[in-house]
């Protein structure tokens, strides 16, 4: 099988467990927004680096859907608001309008309330792993969601507009807003299949450029995609005021940066041999064309 299939397969059954775990609704509407953005495509990549992570460890991947899905929705959750028009007040997401455009900013917010209340409650449905590693796995991804991690970097991105930043001071932002939920989603992946503390250092560090290189990319393709190609709007970040890798170090200085990132990831990679193959390929899905 090669890495498409592989990868279209994780993803499909991403999509069937989210179908199938959200087809029960609440006293409200707000479960029609929630299920508008969480149904509304996008790549899966967390979910699927999950268990793509799950496979290095030699366990199956879709094992773990419960915890799998549940970082999707967090993900969707985080995306609705950061849409809203008190944040990035974007009109597109996925091809399609923001939550807010279609059921106005209260239920868009409340929407995303939900989703990130629903994914613990999934979480935690999680069979077949020990509850004591189940609950480690929750406490931190708790906290790469929270005011250590995705919040906390969203926070700084909003007192961020409108300066330049340094080196430094991006790569705090973004390991927050950006990096944290990469390494929640293989964290978790290594734990839920039995890491040892070598194993479980090397893919924290790998998800932690992984991170980066991600946030670098799609700082480039904000410049040189086009929206239809992005399924969001392009040049939002200058629309925003924002200090991104592409205006630190220019478009060529940004490119070298992502190759250089990516191959230090892809490195830390080593030790696990061909077992990290399906990990290795989907980073190799960063590199610019």
């Amino acid at each position: 099988m090669d890495f498409q299939q592989k990868y279209d397969g994780y993803k499909k059954l991403v999509e069937n467990f989210l179908e199938q775990r959200t087809r029960k609704k609440g006293i409200s509407k707000v479960d029609e927004a929630m299920c508008y953005s969480l149904s509304a495509g996008g790549k899966r990549l967390r979910p699927v680096l999950l268990m793509a992570t799950a496979e290095v460890l030699g366990k199956k991947g879709y094992n773990y859907l419960p915890v799998a899905g549940a970082l999707e929705m967090i993900h969707t959750y985080s995306l609705i608001h950061d849409d809203l028009p008190c944040m990035d007040d974007d009109d597109l997401r996925r091809g399609k309008p923001t939550c807010h455009k279609v059921y106005g900013e209260a239920m868009a917010v409340l929407a995303g309330d939900g989703l990130l209340t629903l994914a613990f409650e999934v979480m935690l449905e999680q069979k077949n792993v020990p509850g004591d590693v189940l609950v480690e796995v929750a406490r931190e991804i708790a906290m790469c969601a929270g005011n250590f991690g995705m919040v906390g970097g969203q926070a700084l991105d909003l007192a961020a507009q409108g300066k330049t930043l340094t080196a430094e001071e991006m790569r705090t932002l973004h390991s927050g807003k950006t990096g944290a939920m990469f390494i929640a989603a293989v964290r978790s992946g290594a734990r839920l299949a039995g890491a040892k503390p070598e194993q479980l250092l090397a893919l924290t560090k790998f998800a932690d450029l992984f991170g980066l290189a991600f946030q670098i990319r799609d700082d480039i393709l904000d410049v040189e995609a086009t929206t239809v190609e992005l399924g969001k709007p392009a040049g939002s970040d200058e629309k925003n005021n924002k200090c991104t890798y592409v205006t630190l170090y220019g478009e060529e200085g940004a490119k070298a940066l992502l190759d250089k990132t990516l191959a230090e990831a892809k490195m830390c990679l080593e030790m696990f041999g061909e077992d990290a193959r399906l990990l290795s390929e989907i980073a190799d899905m960063l590199k610019m064309a």
